[in-house]
């Protein structure tokens, strides 16, 4: 009869190379992940950041939006008064070239009737205030 091998508790290079292979490779894949959840923390706190930095930018860019549509306005207001200056002013010079021309006119027209009336006698003046 054939005798059973008998069980010897022995290992070789290629065990240990395997098991701590394994080993390594567990650890390896633990800090990994770990740093990947950890990444994943900070750039959460990081997108919220930006949301709150952008959520302020955008409230600023709608006051300046609002200021822009105030400030055009202002300059078309400002440009219709120009205009409305410069029709004024027209106005005004005509009104002073009539006026000067008036003035001549009625000087000529003073001028031409005057005429040297005789000195009032007495008697004149009785008619006068009889009447």
């Amino acid at each position: 009869m054939v005798a059973t091998p008998k069980w010897r508790f022995e290992f070789n290079l290629n065990t240990f190379v395997i098991l701590f292979g394994f080993a390594g490779g567990l650890v390896a894949w633990g800090a990994t992940w770990e740093r990947v959840n950890a990444n994943q923390d900070s750039q959460a706190n990081s997108i919220d950041r930006l949301d709150k930095r952008l959520t302020a930018a955008e409230v600023s860019l709608r006051q300046i939006d609002n200021h822009e549509l105030r400030i055009s306005a202002v300059e078309k207001q400002a440009a219709e008064a120009a205009t409305s200056m410069k029709a004024v002013e027209n106005t005004l010079n005509s009104l002073s070239i009539d006026t000067r021309v008036m003035r001549e006119i009625l000087q000529r027209i003073e001028a031409s009737h005057r005429v040297e009336l005789p000195p009032k006698r007495p008697d004149m003046l009785r008619f006068e205030i009889a009447s």
